[in-house]
């Protein structure tokens, strides 16, 4: 197991609240352990973002910039080819009584 080191830290009330929230909800062990997952959680999104910085840049170093029509574009072909699971699409698609 890591070495823990102590943190004084202030937080925003709702935050505190909803870490209190899991802890009596059985989904977090304590406040701390809470805390521990949310860091853990942001170093990672953090990386990846990074990862992705890096990837368009490669990308865009070798293919152009990428414009913005070919983002919306993108954005309207994965958007028609999506399958809705949840909603009138879904409702629609799959039937009500499923």
């Amino acid at each position: 197991m890591n070495a823990k080191r102590r943190l004084s830290a202030s937080v925003d009330a709702e935050l505190l609240q909803a870490a209190e929230a899991a802890v009596s909800g059985g989904d977090a062990s304590s406040v701390s352990a809470w805390v521990n997952e949310a860091l853990r959680l942001k170093l990672s999104h953090d990386a990846r973002l990074a990862a992705l910085a890096s990837f368009i840049s490669t990308y865009e170093a070798e293919h152009g910039e990428i414009t913005g029509d070919e983002m919306r574009l993108a954005a309207r072909r994965a958007s028609e080819s999506a399958i809705p699971v949840r909603g009138p699409a879904a409702t629609r698609r799959f039937g009500a009584n499923r």
